[in-house]
Protein backbone atom coordinates (compact mmCIF):
# COMPACT_ATOMS: atom_id res chain seq x y z
CA UNK A 1 0.00 0.00 0.00
CA UNK A 2 1.49 3.58 -0.63
CA UNK A 3 1.90 5.87 2.22
CA UNK A 4 -0.65 8.34 0.33
CA UNK A 5 -3.22 5.13 0.68
CA UNK A 6 -2.16 4.79 4.74
CA UNK A 7 -5.18 7.15 5.75
CA UNK A 8 -7.95 4.88 4.70
CA UNK A 9 -6.86 2.35 6.87
CA UNK A 10 -9.13 1.53 9.58
CA UNK A 11 -7.95 1.72 12.97
CA UNK A 12 -7.85 -2.24 13.76
CA UNK A 13 -6.13 -2.63 10.31
CA UNK A 14 -3.61 0.37 11.25
CA UNK A 15 -2.74 -1.22 14.70
CA UNK A 16 -1.69 -4.75 12.98
CA UNK A 17 0.15 -2.71 10.37
CA UNK A 18 1.87 -0.71 13.01
CA UNK A 19 2.27 -4.22 15.24
CA UNK A 20 3.69 -6.19 12.45
CA UNK A 21 6.28 -3.19 11.82
CA UNK A 22 5.05 -2.87 7.95
CA UNK A 23 4.27 0.63 8.77
CA UNK A 24 5.66 3.20 10.74
CA UNK A 25 3.16 5.56 12.85
CA UNK A 26 5.36 8.31 11.12
CA UNK A 27 4.31 7.21 8.01
CA UNK A 28 0.52 6.50 9.35
CA UNK A 29 0.49 10.20 10.98
CA UNK A 30 2.20 11.96 7.49
CA UNK A 31 -0.50 10.79 5.35
CA UNK A 32 -3.48 11.77 7.51
CA UNK A 33 -2.18 15.46 7.50
CA UNK A 34 -1.68 15.17 3.37
CA UNK A 35 -5.26 13.97 3.81
CA UNK A 36 -6.13 16.81 6.04
CA UNK A 37 -3.68 19.48 3.62
CA UNK A 38 -5.93 18.19 0.74
CA UNK A 39 -9.46 17.81 1.65
CA UNK A 40 -10.26 20.31 5.31
CA UNK A 41 -10.17 23.69 3.55
CA UNK A 42 -14.06 22.34 2.33
CA UNK A 43 -15.09 20.17 5.17
CA UNK A 44 -13.19 22.13 8.31
CA UNK A 45 -13.39 19.33 10.90
CA UNK A 46 -10.34 20.57 12.64
CA UNK A 47 -10.61 23.09 15.62
CA UNK A 48 -6.94 22.55 16.28
CA UNK A 49 -4.13 20.41 14.45
CA UNK A 50 -0.41 21.22 15.03
CA UNK A 51 1.12 18.79 11.90
CA UNK A 52 4.19 18.88 14.20
CA UNK A 53 3.01 17.94 17.62
CA UNK A 54 1.04 15.11 15.86
CA UNK A 55 4.14 13.81 14.16
CA UNK A 56 6.55 14.23 17.43
CA UNK A 57 4.16 11.82 19.24
CA UNK A 58 4.58 9.44 16.28
CA UNK A 59 8.22 9.57 16.14
CA UNK A 60 8.46 9.26 20.05
CA UNK A 61 6.10 6.10 19.76
CA UNK A 62 8.27 4.18 16.66
CA UNK A 63 11.43 4.67 18.99
CA UNK A 64 10.00 2.90 21.95
CA UNK A 65 8.54 0.38 19.46
CA UNK A 66 12.50 0.03 18.10
CA UNK A 67 13.56 -0.19 21.84
CA UNK A 68 11.28 -3.31 22.51
CA UNK A 69 9.06 -1.29 25.08
CA UNK A 70 5.55 -2.72 25.44
CA UNK A 71 3.24 -1.37 23.04
CA UNK A 72 -0.60 -0.82 23.77
CA UNK A 73 -3.61 -2.23 21.46
CA UNK A 74 -3.47 1.70 20.07
CA UNK A 75 0.19 1.83 19.59
CA UNK A 76 0.50 4.52 17.08
CA UNK A 77 -2.84 4.71 15.59
CA UNK A 78 -4.08 8.58 15.20
CA UNK A 79 -7.33 9.61 16.81
CA UNK A 80 -9.08 12.66 17.18
CA UNK A 81 -10.51 14.09 20.01
CA UNK A 82 -13.99 16.21 20.12
CA UNK A 83 -13.19 20.08 21.45
CA UNK A 84 -15.69 19.56 24.70
CA UNK A 85 -12.73 16.72 26.01
CA UNK A 86 -9.52 18.11 27.30
CA UNK A 87 -5.87 17.67 26.68
CA UNK A 88 -2.96 18.75 28.58
CA UNK A 89 -1.06 19.87 25.87
CA UNK A 90 -3.91 21.59 23.16
CA UNK A 91 -6.28 23.98 23.60
CA UNK A 92 -10.10 23.20 24.80
CA UNK A 93 -12.49 25.94 23.72
CA UNK A 94 -15.83 23.77 23.48
CA UNK A 95 -16.74 25.87 20.62
CA UNK A 96 -17.83 29.16 22.10
CA UNK A 97 -15.48 32.66 22.23
CA UNK A 98 -16.26 32.33 25.82
CA UNK A 99 -13.87 29.59 26.51
CA UNK A 100 -11.55 31.02 23.97
CA UNK A 101 -7.46 30.16 24.74
CA UNK A 102 -8.75 27.73 27.62
CA UNK A 103 -5.25 25.16 28.26
CA UNK A 104 -6.37 22.70 30.25
CA UNK A 105 -3.98 21.80 33.12
CA UNK A 106 -4.57 17.77 32.51
CA UNK A 107 -6.04 15.03 30.14
CA UNK A 108 -9.73 13.95 30.43
CA UNK A 109 -9.47 10.37 32.06
CA UNK A 110 -10.52 8.75 28.70
CA UNK A 111 -8.01 10.95 26.92
CA UNK A 112 -5.16 9.53 29.42
CA UNK A 113 -6.59 6.09 28.56
CA UNK A 114 -6.19 6.01 24.92
CA UNK A 115 -2.54 7.61 25.30
CA UNK A 116 -1.80 4.68 27.35
CA UNK A 117 -2.94 2.27 24.81
CA UNK A 118 -0.58 4.09 22.64
CA UNK A 119 -2.62 6.40 20.73
CA UNK A 120 -1.33 9.48 19.13
CA UNK A 121 -4.00 12.46 19.62
CA UNK A 122 -4.05 13.60 16.52
CA UNK A 123 -6.21 17.07 17.11
CA UNK A 124 -9.54 18.66 18.47
CA UNK A 125 -12.26 18.19 16.44
CA UNK A 126 -14.90 20.84 15.78
CA UNK A 127 -18.13 20.90 18.38
CA UNK A 128 -20.72 23.09 18.01
CA UNK A 129 -21.26 25.93 20.49
CA UNK A 130 -20.91 23.95 23.92
CA UNK A 131 -22.33 20.64 22.39
CA UNK A 132 -25.59 22.20 21.46
CA UNK A 133 -27.40 23.36 18.78
CA UNK A 134 -25.67 26.17 17.14
CA UNK A 135 -23.65 24.75 14.53
CA UNK A 136 -19.63 24.96 14.11
CA UNK A 137 -17.44 25.85 10.92
CA UNK A 138 -17.51 22.05 9.91
CA UNK A 139 -19.60 20.33 6.51
CA UNK A 140 -20.53 17.43 5.55
CA UNK A 141 -17.48 15.86 3.41
CA UNK A 142 -20.39 14.20 0.87
CA UNK A 143 -21.89 17.52 0.15
CA UNK A 144 -20.65 20.81 1.50
CA UNK A 145 -24.11 22.22 1.16
CA UNK A 146 -25.25 19.76 3.81
CA UNK A 147 -24.32 19.54 7.60
CA UNK A 148 -22.53 16.96 9.00
CA UNK A 149 -24.81 16.97 11.81
CA UNK A 150 -24.23 17.78 15.64
CA UNK A 151 -22.62 17.85 18.09
CA UNK A 152 -19.81 15.87 18.09
CA UNK A 153 -19.46 17.41 13.55
CA UNK A 154 -16.26 17.08 13.97
CA UNK A 155 -15.12 14.04 15.09
CA UNK A 156 -17.84 12.17 12.22
CA UNK A 157 -16.43 14.25 9.63
CA UNK A 158 -12.96 13.59 10.20
CA UNK A 159 -13.23 9.97 9.95
CA UNK A 160 -15.73 10.18 6.74
CA UNK A 161 -13.16 12.36 4.77
CA UNK A 162 -10.57 10.04 5.46
CA UNK A 163 -8.40 12.19 8.17
CA UNK A 164 -8.74 10.49 11.15
CA UNK A 165 -9.03 6.34 11.15
CA UNK A 166 -11.25 7.01 15.02
CA UNK A 167 -12.27 9.94 17.10
CA UNK A 168 -14.16 10.64 20.12
CA UNK A 169 -17.53 12.26 20.65
CA UNK A 170 -20.41 13.03 22.91
CA UNK A 171 -24.00 12.39 23.25
CA UNK A 172 -26.51 13.86 25.09
CA UNK A 173 -29.33 13.80 23.16
CA UNK A 174 -28.00 12.75 19.33
CA UNK A 175 -24.87 14.27 19.16
CA UNK A 176 -22.79 10.67 18.39
CA UNK A 177 -25.57 9.04 16.17
CA UNK A 178 -26.98 11.81 14.36
CA UNK A 179 -23.59 12.68 12.60
CA UNK A 180 -22.55 9.51 11.90
CA UNK A 181 -25.68 8.84 10.07
CA UNK A 182 -25.34 11.90 8.17
CA UNK A 183 -21.33 11.10 7.30
CA UNK A 184 -21.60 7.72 6.90
CA UNK A 185 -19.52 6.53 9.35
CA UNK A 186 -19.93 3.75 12.03
CA UNK A 187 -21.02 5.46 15.47
CA UNK A 188 -21.17 4.19 19.00
CA UNK A 189 -22.40 5.44 22.02
CA UNK A 190 -21.95 3.36 24.62
CA UNK A 191 -24.04 2.51 28.08
CA UNK A 192 -23.87 5.35 30.62
CA UNK A 193 -21.08 4.96 32.79
CA UNK A 194 -19.33 3.00 30.91
CA UNK A 195 -16.38 5.76 29.66
CA UNK A 196 -15.44 8.48 32.23
CA UNK A 197 -16.60 11.96 31.56
CA UNK A 198 -13.92 12.68 34.03
CA UNK A 199 -12.57 15.99 31.71
CA UNK A 200 -15.56 16.97 29.71
CA UNK A 201 -17.56 19.82 29.45
CA UNK A 202 -20.78 19.33 31.28
CA UNK A 203 -24.14 20.19 30.09
CA UNK A 204 -26.03 17.11 31.73
CA UNK A 205 -25.08 14.48 34.40
CA UNK A 206 -27.68 12.41 33.48
CA UNK A 207 -27.84 12.64 29.96
CA UNK A 208 -23.77 13.47 28.94
CA UNK A 209 -22.29 9.92 27.43
CA UNK A 210 -19.18 9.53 25.34
CA UNK A 211 -18.75 7.78 22.53
CA UNK A 212 -16.55 6.49 19.00
CA UNK A 213 -16.83 7.63 15.81
CA UNK A 214 -14.78 5.02 13.22
CA UNK A 215 -14.56 2.68 9.98
CA UNK A 216 -15.88 -0.90 11.49
CA UNK A 217 -17.57 -2.15 14.17
CA UNK A 218 -13.86 -3.90 15.16
CA UNK A 219 -12.84 -0.40 15.35
CA UNK A 220 -15.11 0.77 17.94
CA UNK A 221 -14.93 -2.29 19.89
CA UNK A 222 -11.14 -1.54 19.85
CA UNK A 223 -11.34 1.76 20.69
CA UNK A 224 -14.20 1.20 23.16
CA UNK A 225 -11.87 -1.43 25.13
CA UNK A 226 -9.47 0.98 25.92
CA UNK A 227 -11.72 3.99 27.13
CA UNK A 228 -13.86 2.28 29.55
CA UNK A 229 -13.38 1.94 32.84
CA UNK A 230 -14.12 3.18 36.59
CA UNK A 231 -13.03 6.62 37.62
CA UNK A 232 -13.27 7.47 41.07
CA UNK A 233 -13.98 11.29 39.33
CA UNK A 234 -16.90 10.58 38.07
CA UNK A 235 -19.40 8.80 40.43
CA UNK A 236 -21.48 7.40 37.46
CA UNK A 237 -18.85 4.67 36.15
CA UNK A 238 -19.29 1.72 37.63
CA UNK A 239 -17.35 -0.09 40.33
CA UNK A 240 -13.93 -2.30 39.63
CA UNK A 241 -15.20 -5.29 37.50
CA UNK A 242 -13.63 -7.34 35.29
CA UNK A 243 -12.48 -6.08 31.56
CA UNK A 244 -14.70 -6.64 28.80
CA UNK A 245 -13.05 -8.33 26.05
CA UNK A 246 -15.71 -6.15 23.59
CA UNK A 247 -13.00 -7.14 20.51
CA UNK A 248 -13.19 -10.95 21.03
CA UNK A 249 -17.00 -10.98 21.43
CA UNK A 250 -17.48 -8.42 18.78
CA UNK A 251 -16.01 -10.85 16.36
CA UNK A 252 -17.75 -14.17 17.48
CA UNK A 253 -20.74 -15.77 15.69
CA UNK A 254 -23.66 -15.40 17.88
CA UNK A 255 -24.69 -18.46 18.95
CA UNK A 256 -27.96 -18.26 17.26
CA UNK A 257 -29.58 -15.91 14.69
CA UNK A 258 -30.10 -12.75 16.58
CA UNK A 259 -33.99 -11.45 16.76
CA UNK A 260 -34.32 -7.76 16.07
CA UNK A 261 -36.81 -5.90 16.83
CA UNK A 262 -38.01 -3.21 14.26
CA UNK A 263 -39.46 -0.37 16.58
CA UNK A 264 -40.85 2.97 14.19
CA UNK A 265 -40.92 4.99 17.83
CA UNK A 266 -43.88 7.37 18.09
CA UNK A 267 -42.29 10.03 15.59
CA UNK A 268 -42.48 7.63 12.79
CA UNK A 269 -44.57 10.40 10.67
CA UNK A 270 -41.39 13.00 11.22
CA UNK A 271 -39.35 10.21 8.89
CA UNK A 272 -38.72 11.04 5.16
CA UNK A 273 -40.80 9.03 2.21
CA UNK A 274 -37.11 7.01 1.50
CA UNK A 275 -36.71 6.27 4.59
CA UNK A 276 -39.70 4.38 5.09
CA UNK A 277 -39.16 2.52 2.10
CA UNK A 278 -34.94 2.10 3.28
CA UNK A 279 -36.59 0.57 6.35
CA UNK A 280 -39.24 -1.60 5.11
CA UNK A 281 -36.37 -2.65 1.97
CA UNK A 282 -33.64 -2.98 5.26
CA UNK A 283 -36.62 -5.20 7.58
CA UNK A 284 -37.40 -7.42 4.40
CA UNK A 285 -33.97 -8.29 3.62
CA UNK A 286 -33.75 -9.70 7.24
CA UNK A 287 -36.74 -12.46 6.98
CA UNK A 288 -38.16 -13.76 9.79
CA UNK A 289 -35.26 -12.79 12.34
CA UNK A 290 -36.99 -9.34 12.15
CA UNK A 291 -40.24 -8.40 14.00
CA UNK A 292 -42.12 -4.98 14.40
CA UNK A 293 -42.42 -3.98 18.12
CA UNK A 294 -44.67 -0.98 19.31
CA UNK A 295 -43.82 0.91 21.78
CA UNK A 296 -46.24 2.35 24.93
CA UNK A 297 -47.79 5.56 24.58
CA UNK A 298 -45.43 7.27 26.69
CA UNK A 299 -42.58 6.69 25.30
CA UNK A 300 -43.47 10.17 22.92
CA UNK A 301 -43.67 11.51 26.71
CA UNK A 302 -39.80 10.73 27.15
CA UNK A 303 -39.30 13.30 24.42
CA UNK A 304 -40.57 15.67 26.90
CA UNK A 305 -38.73 14.59 30.52
CA UNK A 306 -35.61 14.51 28.58
CA UNK A 307 -36.00 17.59 27.37
CA UNK A 308 -36.66 18.94 31.14
CA UNK A 309 -33.65 17.16 32.59
CA UNK A 310 -31.42 18.19 29.78
CA UNK A 311 -32.30 21.95 30.21
CA UNK A 312 -32.48 22.02 33.95
CA UNK A 313 -28.78 20.81 34.35
CA UNK A 314 -27.74 23.02 31.28
CA UNK A 315 -29.35 25.87 33.39
CA UNK A 316 -27.03 24.90 36.05
CA UNK A 317 -24.04 23.66 34.79
CA UNK A 318 -23.78 26.68 32.39
CA UNK A 319 -24.46 29.50 35.14
CA UNK A 320 -21.54 30.88 34.81
CA UNK A 321 -21.32 31.46 30.78
CA UNK A 322 -24.98 32.70 31.05
CA UNK A 323 -24.31 35.07 33.79
CA UNK A 324 -20.71 36.47 32.65
CA UNK A 325 -21.38 36.32 28.76
CA UNK A 326 -25.23 35.73 27.56
CA UNK A 327 -24.89 38.19 24.64
CA UNK A 328 -21.66 35.90 23.36
CA UNK A 329 -24.62 32.47 23.03
CA UNK A 330 -26.21 31.92 19.92
CA UNK A 331 -30.26 32.35 20.48
CA UNK A 332 -30.71 28.90 20.66
CA UNK A 333 -28.64 28.38 23.26
CA UNK A 334 -30.01 31.71 25.38
CA UNK A 335 -33.26 29.97 25.05
CA UNK A 336 -32.54 26.57 26.08
CA UNK A 337 -30.59 28.24 29.49
CA UNK A 338 -33.28 30.41 30.05
CA UNK A 339 -36.15 27.63 29.84
CA UNK A 340 -34.20 25.50 31.93
CA UNK A 341 -34.09 28.44 34.43
CA UNK A 342 -37.62 28.04 34.15
CA UNK A 343 -37.93 24.67 34.84
CA UNK A 344 -39.63 23.89 39.23
CA UNK A 345 -37.95 21.13 41.25
CA UNK A 346 -40.94 19.66 40.97
CA UNK A 347 -41.12 19.22 37.06
CA UNK A 348 -37.40 18.40 37.50
CA UNK A 349 -37.80 15.24 40.04
CA UNK A 350 -40.72 14.03 37.92
CA UNK A 351 -38.76 13.75 34.91
CA UNK A 352 -35.97 11.86 36.64
CA UNK A 353 -38.40 9.40 38.40
CA UNK A 354 -39.52 8.50 35.11
CA UNK A 355 -36.41 7.11 34.05
CA UNK A 356 -36.19 3.82 35.62
CA UNK A 357 -39.50 3.15 34.24
CA UNK A 358 -38.58 3.40 31.42
CA UNK A 359 -35.36 1.45 31.45
CA UNK A 360 -37.49 -1.59 33.35
CA UNK A 361 -39.91 -1.55 30.25
CA UNK A 362 -37.14 -1.46 27.89
CA UNK A 363 -35.18 -4.07 29.65
CA UNK A 364 -38.29 -6.25 29.31
CA UNK A 365 -37.99 -5.79 25.45
CA UNK A 366 -34.77 -7.74 25.51
CA UNK A 367 -36.16 -11.07 26.84
CA UNK A 368 -37.52 -12.01 23.32
CA UNK A 369 -34.90 -9.67 21.59
CA UNK A 370 -31.21 -9.16 21.40
CA UNK A 371 -31.42 -5.25 19.66
CA UNK A 372 -33.75 -2.84 18.19
CA UNK A 373 -33.19 -1.60 15.12
CA UNK A 374 -34.28 2.03 14.47
CA UNK A 375 -33.53 4.99 12.33
CA UNK A 376 -30.61 6.84 13.02
CA UNK A 377 -32.66 10.31 11.82
CA UNK A 378 -35.19 11.16 9.85
CA UNK A 379 -33.76 11.16 6.84
CA UNK A 380 -30.10 11.99 4.93
CA UNK A 381 -28.22 15.40 6.14
CA UNK A 382 -30.52 18.30 5.60
CA UNK A 383 -29.30 20.99 3.14
CA UNK A 384 -28.19 24.19 4.79
CA UNK A 385 -25.41 25.25 7.41
CA UNK A 386 -28.04 26.61 9.86
CA UNK A 387 -29.33 23.49 11.86
CA UNK A 388 -27.60 20.38 12.67
CA UNK A 389 -30.64 18.04 12.39
CA UNK A 390 -33.65 16.64 14.80
CA UNK A 391 -32.06 14.18 17.35
CA UNK A 392 -35.37 13.15 18.33
CA UNK A 393 -34.99 9.26 16.80
CA UNK A 394 -31.80 9.06 19.62
CA UNK A 395 -33.53 10.98 22.69
CA UNK A 396 -35.05 8.12 24.08
CA UNK A 397 -32.64 6.27 24.05
CA UNK A 398 -30.13 8.21 25.48
CA UNK A 399 -32.69 9.37 28.35
CA UNK A 400 -32.32 5.57 29.11
CA UNK A 401 -28.72 5.84 28.78
CA UNK A 402 -28.82 2.34 26.46
CA UNK A 403 -25.98 1.28 23.95
CA UNK A 404 -26.69 2.82 20.56
CA UNK A 405 -24.68 2.89 17.50
CA UNK A 406 -25.26 3.83 13.70
CA UNK A 407 -24.94 1.15 10.91
CA UNK A 408 -23.46 3.04 7.30
CA UNK A 409 -25.75 0.66 5.48
CA UNK A 410 -28.07 2.51 2.94
CA UNK A 411 -27.88 5.92 0.66
CA UNK A 412 -30.22 8.50 0.05
CA UNK A 413 -31.39 9.06 -3.47
CA UNK A 414 -29.76 12.81 -3.23
CA UNK A 415 -26.39 9.99 -3.02
CA UNK A 416 -25.98 10.52 1.01
CA UNK A 417 -25.74 7.98 3.57
CA UNK A 418 -29.17 6.90 5.62
CA UNK A 419 -28.19 5.60 8.59
CA UNK A 420 -29.97 2.79 10.84
CA UNK A 421 -29.74 3.06 14.39
CA UNK A 422 -29.21 -0.28 15.87
CA UNK A 423 -30.08 -0.40 20.25
CA UNK A 424 -29.20 -2.80 22.96
CA UNK A 425 -29.93 -3.47 26.55
CA UNK A 426 -27.82 -1.63 29.24
CA UNK A 427 -24.58 -2.84 30.11
CA UNK A 428 -24.63 -5.76 27.02
CA UNK A 429 -22.34 -3.15 24.59
CA UNK A 430 -20.45 -5.78 23.31
CA UNK A 431 -23.24 -8.21 22.59
CA UNK A 432 -24.72 -4.85 20.88
CA UNK A 433 -21.91 -4.64 18.55
CA UNK A 434 -21.51 -8.99 17.85
CA UNK A 435 -25.20 -8.19 16.48
CA UNK A 436 -24.72 -5.23 14.44
CA UNK A 437 -22.02 -7.29 12.32
CA UNK A 438 -24.03 -10.35 12.22
CA UNK A 439 -26.66 -7.73 10.63
CA UNK A 440 -24.05 -5.83 8.58
CA UNK A 441 -22.87 -8.95 7.26
CA UNK A 442 -26.65 -10.15 6.19
CA UNK A 443 -26.91 -7.24 4.20
CA UNK A 444 -23.49 -7.16 2.47
CA UNK A 445 -24.41 -10.42 1.79
CA UNK A 446 -27.82 -9.85 -0.25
Amino acid sequence: MQVTQLNWLSASDAARALRDGAISSEQLVEACLARVRQVDANVQAWAFLDPEHALAQARALDERRKEGAPQGALHGVPVGVKDIIDTHDMPTEDGTVLHAGRMPADDATVVSRLRAAGAVIMGKTVTTELATYAPGKTRNPHDAGHTPGGSSSGSAAAVAAGMIPAALGSQTNGSVIRPAAYCGVYGFKPTHGLISRHGVLRLSRTLDQLGVFARSIEDLALVCEQAVGYDEHDTDTFPPRARTPFSEIASQEPPLPPRIAFVKTPIWDETEPETREAFEELTGQLGDRVQEFTLPENAREALDWHRTIMEAEMAAGLVAEYEKGADKLSESLRGQLERGRRITALEYQIALARIPQLIAGMSRLFDGFDAILTPAAAGTAPHGLQSTGSPAFCTLWTLCGMPALNLPLMQGSNGLPLGAQLVGARHDDARLLRTARWLAAQIEAD
